[in-house]
């Protein structure tokens, strides 16, 4: 697998190809970074961005983690104190799940955000920003049925971070893709270049297919759960024996979220995933590469109930050393 691949593979989108091709035509030392609001446990959603940032590790980035204590704040998510103890612990979690630690710098908002060259260029950002702009940036990750004033900053210091951080790649989810698209348009306006950025895939709701999975409004898979808890969640799961399910009676569009957790979690971490089965159901099923389980799955080979026996025991092999970590 070249650089290009590894750094492209299970992404929804990069912006812009050519600035990609660019970074993977000679990507060591180039930086990445990836910014998460200290929010206590990492789970599904902070886990597969961060098998980005081992893809981009191995093809040679350096990696940055902000950890966001003055965006929380902002958010209303604790004081400074709670968010800068919970920051700590987020960190430890990421080291144990895999990101090189040799290789990754951890980053505290509050380490640069408060400085007065940054307050400056911020409020220079303000002036060039509409409300409503910024508002539609910060529309899929705000907290609340209003937006604060607060809220409203909250996507323009996402745009400075970039810039400040001395990155040459910004990471995140599609729910990202406003803001660094915000950033794309004001940055210029204080004479700072347009962010590369690249987006990964949202997984849908683990029970029903429909939106995206959350851990506020539904099921979600953490570092605190037990094998067992894994096993509970992921045998509930909506798991049709297809990539493509039909939508709902109401017209909504599902997805087969069994499927995208083993596209995006399970197969980019493992070269080889064996589904168990006993002899006489036609005996274990090994996989070196996630379209051939797929293509099992819907020809029948593959049993729903097999797929998610195998999925609960590769998600718990993954999250097992941050569980003990938690512990600790």
């Amino acid at each position: 697998m070249d650089a290009h691949e590894r750094i492209t593979r299970n992404t929804a989108e990069v912006v812009t190809e050519e600035e990609i091709e660019t970074l993977a035509d000679d990507p060591d030392g180039k930086r990445a970074y990836v910014g998460y609001e200290p929010s206590g446990v990492l789970h599904i959603g902070h886990m597969l961005t961060a098998n980005k940032l081992i893809d981009l590790q191995e093809a040679g980035f350096e990696v940055t983690v902000l950890l966001a204590d003055v965006h929380a704040y902002l958010n209303d998510k604790g004081s400074f104190a709670e968010i800068r103890s919970t920051a700590e612990r987020m960190r430890d979690q990421f080291i144990a799940y895999g990101l090189d630690e040799s290789n990754t710098q951890f980053v505290l908002g509050s380490d640069f955000q408060l400085d007065e060259d940054y307050t400056l260029d911020l409020h220079a950002l303000e002036l060039e920003t509409t409300l409503a702009r910024a508002e539609r940036a910060m529309a899929e990750i705000k907290s609340g049925d209003s937006v604060k004033v607060s809220q409203a900053v909250y996507p323009l210091m996402q745009a400075l971070d970039i810039p400040y951080l001395g990155v040459d790649l910004a990471v995140g989810g599609m729910e990202q893709r406003k803001v660094h698209m915000l950033a794309r348009d004001v940055l210029p306006s204080i004479d700072r270049e347009p962010p590369t950025s690249l987006h990964t895939p949202l997984i849908a709701d683990l029970g029903t297919g429909e939106g995206k999975m959350s851990s506020s409004t539904g099921v979600t898979i953490s570092m605190e759960d037990s094998r067992e808890e894994i096993e509970e969640k992921v045998n509930k799961a909506y798991c049709p024996p297809t990539a493509d399910p039909e939508p709902t009676e109401e017209g909504v569009e599902r997805e087969n979220p069994v499927l995208q957790v083993f596209e995006y979690h399970v197969f980019p971490r493992f070269e080889t995933v064996v589904v168990e089965r006993p002899e006489e159901y036609g005996g274990d099923l090994e996989y070196g590469e996630y379209d051939a389980l797929e293509a099992d799955l819907e020809s029948g080979e593959l049993h729903p109930a097999d797929a998610k026996g195998a999925l609960a025991a590769y998600l718990d092999r993954l999250v097992a050393p941050g569980r003990e970590q938690l512990a600790e």
